[in-house]
């Protein structure tokens, strides 16, 4: 009895001590866990907490650029005082830049992929001042005040020395006599607001040099909606139709249209589309009047009539309104067969120096070089990736219907100029004031582009595609 006691005994013992082992493994085990737990959350979080702070850097310019990124500094340039903005494609995951030397020629669309792989909006900017500007200011008899930054008192030109350089090809060398050859007997109209009409500019400075004299005019019809520049050599038209709204609205004069209030015709586009619909390449843009007010008053009815129906509404829901409106035309009056179409992505605002690491209430006044390219994906606060999606669902709807609208990506590559605007040397309607010049924070025009400068690369972009899709003549 007394070894069976003792034998349950020592068993009792060896069960509880068991017990006890085992519940201090339990636990030991149980502090591990939640310590490895506690080390991967604070792990997970500083690394979510980093990515977050990577991205706000990339979007306030807090990441600051190499100083060798830029060989020589650029100056600021161009147009009217509204509002706009916008990013459309992600940048390239290449981080080589391809560069040429001086004597190199960029002729080839394929240099490392063939052309329609090739995605020239994705790359960097390279100074060059050996082969651009293409032009000089002085050397263009057609360029607008708005886009003349020189002739109103820009002293630094390095914004017109930076060639775009895409990422996985060449850009083609810009040839104004093979573009007039591919023109020939054909009209490329550009339709929108001013930045459309930049660009318009640009081409025409980008042509009119290798045109004679007697063989090249300029003229105004239809009250000057219509700018038409004629190379009469070749029977070929570069124009530019003013319709800011894409639709019928109160600002389609294109002199008299500074209104305390926006209203459009939001079912109406004939009067427009009638001037441009028989065009040969039509290149459209609409951004910049969406943005400069929350609402817009949409009108059914005439302008005349007493019994119109007005309504404020959301800008954007107005917006693809209007774009369901233009898409509409296009399906049912374009010569599919004929007509080659573009929209040019939104053109980027440089309104807030603090996006790019610069003094919170300064613009883009005083600006001379751009953003730094490693800043992939560089956006700024005023850029709206909303509008972009509506334009790319109107133009995606349009080829579900058989109808090809081709994106004019100039958005990212644009993102990166803040050194390219007007700020205040320009003259829209007068020139500016001493005193307004002495207010750069209130009248530096952050929204257009000087030129020579960034919409020549615009139209060196089109001019690639031109020449891809637009069959030699015989």
């Amino acid at each position: 009895m007394q070894g069976k006691a003792a034998t349950a005994a020592t068993t009792s013992s060896w069960t509880i001590r068991g017990v006890g082992a085992t519940y201090h493994s339990l636990v030991s085990l149980l502090i591990a866990a939640m310590f490895i737990a506690i080390i991967s959350l604070t792990t997970h979080r500083t690394a979510e907490q980093q990515e977050q702070l990577q991205l706000r850097g990339a979007v306030t310019g807090q990441l600051a650029p190499e100083p060798s990124q830029f060989q020589q500094s650029v100056p600021l340039e161009q147009e009217e005082s509204l509002q706009l903005e916008e990013k459309l494609t992600e940048p390239s995951s290449m981080q080589q830049e391809q560069t040429y030397t001086d004597t190199e020629d960029p002729v080839s669309l394929s240099t490392s992929s063939s052309a329609s792989e090739c995605d020239l909006s994705s790359g960097t900017w390279v100074f060059d001042n050996i082969t651009y500007p293409l032009y000089l200011e002085k050397e263009c008899k057609y360029i607008l005040d708005e886009f003349s930054c020189e002739k109103f008192g820009r002293k630094n030109f390095t914004y017109r020395n930076w060639r775009w350089q895409p990422h996985a090809c060449d850009l083609p060398r810009f040839n104004a006599t093979r573009l007039l050859e591919l023109l020939r007997n054909k009209r490329l109209v550009y339709v929108g607001d001013s930045l459309n009409r930049g660009q318009w500019n640009s081409m025409v400075c980008l042509v009119q040099s290798v045109i004679p004299d007697p063989f090249q005019s300029l003229s105004y019809p239809y009250n000057g909606s219509l700018i038409v520049f004629k190379a009469s050599e070749y029977n070929a038209t570069v124009e530019f139709y003013w319709a800011p709204m894409l639709v019928e609205s109160n600002s389609d004069n294109p002199r008299l249209h500074r209104l305390p209030e926006r209203v459009i015709r939001v079912k109406a586009i004939e009067k427009h589309a009638t001037r441009w619909t028989d065009a040969d390449f039509l290149v459209f843009d609409s951004y910049l009047w969406w943005r400069t007010t929350p609402l817009i008053t949409v009108l059914w009815g005439s302008f005349e009539s007493e019994d119109g129906i007005y309504k404020d509404m959301e800008s954007l829901r107005a917006y693809k309104m209007a774009l369901s409106t233009w898409s509409d035309w296009l399906e049912v009056h374009v010569n599919r067969s004929k007509t080659r179409l573009f929209f040019a992505s939104l053109s980027p605002t440089h309104q807030k120096a603090e996006d790019w690491g610069g003094v919170r209430g300064n613009n883009c006044y005083e600006e001379t070089e751009p953003i730094s390219c490693a800043i992939q994906g560089y956006r700024g606060s005023g850029t709206d990736p909303r509008m972009t999606r509506l334009v790319e669902e109107a133009i995606v709807n349009l080829g579900s219907r058989g109808l090809a609208v081709e994106i004019l990506n100039v958005t990212q590559l644009s993102e990166y100029r803040k050194d390219g605007h007007p700020s205040i040397h320009k003259r829209q309607w007068r020139p500016l004031t001493e005193e307004q010049k002495a207010d750069p924070t209130k009248y530096a025009d952050c929204f257009h582009w000087c030129i020579p400068g960034v919409p020549d690369v615009w139209n060196e972009l089109l001019y690639a595609r031109l020449l891809q899709i637009t069959p030699p003549q015989s």
